[in-house]
């Protein structure tokens, strides 16, 4: 049974009303800083990150504090969030995981194309993943609380994108190396830019499109920056990982009750939640650029064999690119794909 957001709230209000209502508070003792890319007014930051955060703060009766940093505000660029996390310089980050290409290789089978058609059971899957093949490997210098995918991933444009032929010549923003990897073989020119860069880079013609899911567009104002969006009935052209992350030592630190309360607020649940309610809020962001006049193609049937096509190859690649590495990935990716059909919401 996932948590909602409505259980993840009433979760908080719960136990404020406890403090409230003469529970024994006790001084804060830990102030956490939280670390991310998007302005505060963004989706994830608001429906996610500050739901955790609050959650955290509550359920601990004002122990622990969470100063959220949103805009990259303690410094530094997006790629170098995980980094912050390792070295103590934020004690929490929330970041992709497709922002430093190669390092978390096994986190890729979630990002290869047409693999997810719900991000719900895709989220469940990577958590179930990331405990039994990327805890005591990839992620072994921090301390993981949720991992997560968004909504399905599409194409953002200056022009109308019926058919791969149509993305040739354009300079595309892709936001991992699988995603820029199935950009090149549609015959695109990809672009390496992290989401807050997108707007400036539409309005100065650094780049012709993007893909993003819908859910961001609203923050990043792209529905007025395109007048096109391609999107593909029932699949997700590609898709990219998130992790919240937590300095290690941070965590280590913390009383054991403390760490019960972290411990509680993350994992399996939160990461579904999150994956969750990032997708919910695809439909909203979708209306603004209905609203807006501007034009929709949505690919499905027959239409969809073109761009699996074209996708295809990239499986092959990514496998052997995995067995050089020792990884067996196309046990992965069949892993992977047991556990989403296996998910019940």
């Amino acid at each position: 049974m996932s948590l909602t957001r409505k259980s993840f709230l009433n979760l908080a209000g719960a136990a404020a009303l406890a403090i409230g209502s003469g529970t024994a508070a006790f001084a804060q003792e830990v102030t956490l800083n939280l670390h991310q890319f998007l302005p505060a007014q963004a989706n994830v930051p608001k429906l996610v990150l500050d739901v955790w955060a609050d959650n955290v703060e509550a359920a601990s009766e004002g122990r622990i504090k969470v100063d959220r940093f949103p805009s990259m505000q303690l410094g530094g660029r997006p790629p170098e969030l995980i980094d912050q996390a390792v070295d103590g310089v934020a004690d929490v980050v929330w970041t992709v995981v497709g922002y430093t290409p190669g390092r978390f290789p096994r986190t890729e089978v979630f990002e290869l194309p047409f693999m997810m058609t719900d991000a719900r059971a895709m989220s469940s899957a990577y958590w179930q993943m990331f405990e039994t093949h990327m805890k005591d490997t990839e992620f072994k210098d921090v301390h993981i609380l949720g991992t997560w995918v968004h909504g399905p991933g599409m194409i953002h444009v200056n022009k109308e994108v019926n058919t791969p032929d149509d993305m040739a010549g354009l300079k595309i923003r892709g936001g991992s190396r699988t995603v820029n990897n199935l950009l090149e073989k549609m015959g695109s020119t990809p672009v390496g830019m992290p989401v807050p860069a997108v707007p400036e880079g539409l309005s100065k013609g650094v780049i012709d499109g993007t893909t993003i899911p819908w859910e961001v567009t609203a923050a990043l104002k792209i529905p007025e920056l395109v007048g096109y969006h391609t999107e593909f009935e029932g699949n997700a052209l590609y898709t990219l990982t998130f992790v919240l992350a937590m300095n290690k030592d941070r965590y280590e630190s913390l009383p054991a009750d403390l760490q019960q309360v972290i411990d509680d607020n993350s994992g399996l649940e939160f990461s579904i939640f999150a994956g969750g309610t990032q997708a919910d809020s695809d439909g909203p962001a979708r209306a603004l650029a209905v609203d807006n006049g501007n034009t929709i193609v949505t690919v499905s049937g027959d239409e969809l064999d073109a761009w699996r096509a074209v996708a295809q190859p990239i499986y092959d690649e990514w496998v052997a690119d995995m067995e050089s590495k020792g990884i067996d990935g196309q046990a992965l990716i069949d892993e992977a794909r047991a556990l989403m059909d296996a998910y019940e919401g």
